[in-house]
């Protein structure tokens, strides 16, 4: 047995070796929930917030997440509403640029993005401008109600959710071809002849629903606009209704312009209405009591689209109109084989009317002429930006 000291010492050493046991127990998890901590904060502390940065990724993360429908590219990319300055996302931008509009193979894609950008603040440009001029001229009308008249050249393709307002001798030719395919009616624009298109198109005009129907329409698809250079439309048209031959515009029109403004007019122009001249054709355009009415394919955009009503969101020009036409196809989600048709189907033997040619036909007139007929569509030069055409016009 043995003595009580050496009990006594036993029992207090087994005391002093249970608290060591546990307070290196506890130090040994300490040490074990440090390190977990230390491996789990390695990630923050090798990549330190940049100001910027949290905002820029939560940008992309939006912009990833976004479903390119129809609707939303044209809220969205080009097709903004005049007020906006809406930037282009990055996901918007790599979208288009792997698009297939016309582009060089060769471009480089700084070459690419610089052209995607300049068309963007083109279009932007020209709807500031359209707005500057409308509240200017023609303040207030935008919040007037819609007629059924007022919306009766805008033709309507609900797939693609677009608004097009005819303007003759600007393209309107192969738009329709274009709203043909997109309509599904037609596979291939090439396929589509010139009667096809205006007489058997099956398109909708805006004019033909309701207030309900237009009134939707008019607040959420893309309204698009092609316009041309006034004085050459005007010659384009001349060339194409009266030095051909036409079946409706000779006895139509030609016979009363020949009769009205011809002297000692023969018996078979008066009886066929052909050989009408460019200087007779000025005298009934600008005649406040014309013999015959107006006509579509020379009545002024600013009347026949009624652009200060509208708004619309994009407007382009006949002088770059396969570039610009098939960026608003790829921005709408037009499908990637259908570009811009480059065909002339009408006289196609005959050059295109260009701006030396208009001049030539200008050149028949003495400046008074000139004027009352720059006068006369004054108002597409300035919502369009076009140039005075001649130096004594003012």
């Amino acid at each position: 047995m043995k003595p009580p000291c050496a009990l006594y010492y036993s029992l207090w050493f087994l005391v002093l070796l249970g608290v060591g046991s546990l307070l290196l127990l506890v130090h040994l998890q300490d040490l074990s929930e440090t390190a977990q901590h230390q491996n789990s904060g390695v990630n923050v502390l090798l990549a330190p917030r940049r100001e910027g940065v949290e905002k820029d990724v939560q940008t992309d993360a939006s912009a990833a997440a976004v479903d390119f429908k129809a609707s939303s590219v044209s809220s969205q990319l080009v097709l903004e509403d005049a007020s906006s300055d809406q930037p282009l996302t990055k996901r918007h931008r790599k979208l288009l640029l792997k698009s297939s509009f016309t582009m060089s193979s060769t471009s480089s894609g700084t070459d690419e993005e610089r052209h995607l950008q300049q068309l963007t603040r083109t279009q932007k440009f020209r709807r500031h401008l359209l707005a500057d001029v409308c509240a200017r001229y023609q303040p207030g009308v935008s919040q007037r109600r819609v007629s059924q008249q007022q919306v009766s050249r805008v033709y309507v393709e609900d797939r693609s959710r677009l608004l097009y307002c005819e303007v003759p001798k600007a393209g309107c030719s192969n738009w329709k071809r274009v709203l043909m395919v997109l309509g599904g009616s037609a596979t291939s624009t090439r396929d589509i002849p010139h009667d096809a298109a205006h007489y058997s198109n099956h398109l909708r005009r805006l004019e033909s629903y309701d207030r309900a129907g237009i009134t939707e329409r008019l607040r959420f698809y893309t309204k698009v606009l092609f316009i041309r250079e006034p004085f050459e439309r005007l010659v384009s048209a001349f060339r194409d209704k009266f030095e051909s031959p036409n079946s409706y515009y000779h006895p139509v029109f030609g016979r009363p312009i020949i009769s009205r403004y011809r002297a000692n007019a023969t018996h078979t122009a008066l009886r066929t209405g052909a050989g009408v001249t460019f200087r007779e054709f000025i005298q009934y355009l600008l005649d406040v009591r014309r013999p015959v009415g107006m006509d579509i394919h020379w009545e002024p955009v600013s009347q026949l689209c009624n652009p200060c009503l509208l708004r619309y969101n994009f407007i382009g020009k006949f002088e770059s109109l396969e570039d610009e036409a098939n960026f608003l196809l790829q921005s709408i989600g037009a499908p990637r084989n259908l570009t811009f048709p480059d065909f002339k189907d009408r006289n196609p033997q005959e050059e295109r009317t260009s701006s030396s040619i208009t001049r030539k036909y200008f050149d028949q007139l003495n400046s008074t002429e000139r004027q009352k007929a720059f006068d006369f569509y004054y108002m597409d030069y300035l919502m369009f930006n076009y140039q005075k055409p001649f130096t004594d016009l003012h």
